[in-house]
């Protein structure tokens, strides 16, 4: 992806902590027939490679684990919190006028090998973890093993396990950094007024991530 360098953000705990908050994933392959796209929670394990393992399912049903190019590095998209930013919100506007809309946003994307796990009790191991991960928050957290046996079983043949270890990864902050502290203010202000559940996450990123130094254009 296009990465100036004001936007780049390197920390793998810092990309970690996005993939494990953000993990409903888009998983680009290579086929035969082109690029293909899935829409995959996909589950941060620290291990397996350089940056950590991911890992998940798809259905049997889905031709993807069956036609992927091997030889070929997935792409794994995480999408963390974004926002439509108006030049109205910049104090440039009233000086010069010179401001343009622009969309701030955060992202990771990670590349790996992709594996194919058809494995019944990798399979459910792998469930039981989503399920605790997910469900950790909850009061009373459902568990797998809830459901009858027989039923999980079954559900489990219907799945195909995908592992990705993690060989590069690279997260872009684009949140406001490349302009002046003034402008930064009132994008915070905007987004407050705003208020949508991004709006609230995006503005306190501008907050925490200073300007670039010098500052570039968009």
């Amino acid at each position: 992806m296009y990465l100036p360098r004001h936007f780049k953000e390197s920390r793998t705990d810092v990309l970690h902590e996005l993939i494990v908050a953000h993990p409903f994933a888009t998983l680009v392959t290579l086929t035969p027939h082109g690029l293909e796209a899935n829409a995959i929670p996909l589950h941060l394990r620290h291990e397996g490679g350089a940056f950590g393992t991911l890992v998940g399912h798809v259905a049997r049903a889905n031709p993807m684990w069956g036609r992927f190019d091997p030889a070929v590095e997935a792409l794994a998209v995480f999408q963390g919190p974004q926002a439509y930013i108006s030049p109205s919100w910049y104090a440039t506007k009233r000086q010069t006028g010179k401001v343009v809309p622009t969309w701030n946003y955060v992202i990771v994307q990670a590349r790996g090998p992709l594996r194919i796990r058809d494995d019944a009790n990798w399979i459910d191991t792998l469930l039981h973890e989503l399920t605790t991960r997910h469900e950790a928050a909850r009061p009373a957290p459902w568990s797998v093993d809830d459901a009858p046996r027989e039923y999980t079983e079954a559900l489990m043949r219907a799945v195909v396990g995908i592992e990705i270890p993690i060989v590069r990864l690279a997260g872009k902050w684009k949140v406001s950094q490349n302009q002046p502290a003034a402008n930064r203010a009132g994008v915070v202000a905007g987004l407050g007024e705003r208020a949508a559940p991004d709006d609230i996450a995006m503005a306190a990123l501008v907050r925490q991530y200073g300007p670039a130094e010098p500052p570039d254009p968009d």
